[in-house]
C-alpha cells in the first residue's frame, strides 16, 4: 500500500515561529512596516533618517506638545535597525503571544509597555530639569525604537508558558537588564526596559481569561 510523504511536524514547528498574514497578521503587517523603515534608515540620505528620526524622539519636548503622534512614530524604527537582536526577539516574541491570544491583546501588551515605560522614564527628566538638577538638553534626548514593547510582550508571554519556561524566560531576560543597569551606561533606558517587563507581567490576569476559550488558528 502506498501511501504519501510523511509530514514532517518539526518544519511545521519552525514556521509557526514565523508571522504570516492569516495566522498572526497584527505581528506580520507591523513585521513589514518596520522592514520597511529599516530600509529607509540604511538606505536613505542620512540628513534626511536624521530629520526623521529627530521627529519620532519620544523626548521631554516632544512628549509635551504632541503626545500621541510621537509616541506612535516612535515605536515604528529599531534602534540599529535589521541587524539588532531586537528583529528576532520581536519576531518571535510577538508571534507566539499573537498565536496564544490574538492580534487585539497583542498590540495592547505591545501599546502598553512602550507608552507606560517612555512615560515612567520621561517625566523624571522633566521634573528633574524644572528642579534644576538637569541640563536643559535633557529635554532634547534621541529616544526611539521598539525595545519598552517588546520587554512588555516577553513579560506578558511567560506568563502563559509552563512554570519551568516561565521563570528561566523571565529570570534569564530580568538577569540581562539588570546587568545593563549595573553597566550604567544608558540608566534611564534600562530602567524603562525593566518597568516594560514589570507591565508585561502585570497583564497575566487579562491573557490567562483569554487562553482558555480561544480557538485554533492556522497560519
Amino acid at each position: 500500500m502506498e501511501t504519501g510523504p510523511r509530514p514532517r511536524p518539526r518544519r511545521a514547528r519552525l514556521r509557526r515561529l514565523l508571522p504570516t498574514p492569516t495566522g498572526t497578521p497584527f505581528t506580520f503587517a507591523y513585521a513589514v512596516v518596520l522592514a520597511g523603515t529599516s530600509l529607509f534608515m540604511e538606505f536613505a540620505d542620512p540628513d534626511t533618517v536624521s530629520a526623521a528620526l529627530r521627529a519620532s524622539s519620544t523626548d521631554v519636548t516632544h512628549l509635551a506638545h504632541s503626545p500621541v503622534l510621537v509616541l506612535g512614530a516612535s515605536a515604528l524604527w529599531i534602534a540599529g535597525g535589521v541587524m539588532s537582536p531586537l528583529v528576532v526577539a520581536f519576531v518571535v516574541v510577538l508571534t507566539a503571544l499573537e498565536r496564544r491570544t490574538g492580534g487585539l491583546r497583542t498590540a495592547g501588551v505591545f501599546l502598553l509597555g512602550h507608552v507606560l515605560a517612555t512615560l515612567a522614564t520621561e517625566i523624571p527628566v522633566g521634573l528633574s530639569v524644572m528642579a534644576g538638577h538637569l541640563p536643559q538638553s535633557s529635554l532634547h534626548r534621541l529616544d526611539y525604537g521598539i525595545s519598552f514593547g517588546v520587554a512588555a510582550s516577553i513579560g506578558a508571554l511567560a506568563g502563559l508558558l509552563t512554570p519551568w519556561p516561565r521563570w528561566l524566560v523571565l529570570g534569564g531576560f530580568a538577569a540581562m537588564l539588570i546587568e545593563d543597569l549595573v553597566a550604567f551606561t544608558d540608566p534611564m533606558t534600562n530602567w524603562g526596559h525593566l518597568l516594560a517587563l514589570a507591565v508585561g507581567v502585570g497583564t497575566w490576569p487579562l491573557l490567562r481569561r483569554r487562553v482558555p476559550g480561544r480557538s485554533a488558528r492556522r497560519g
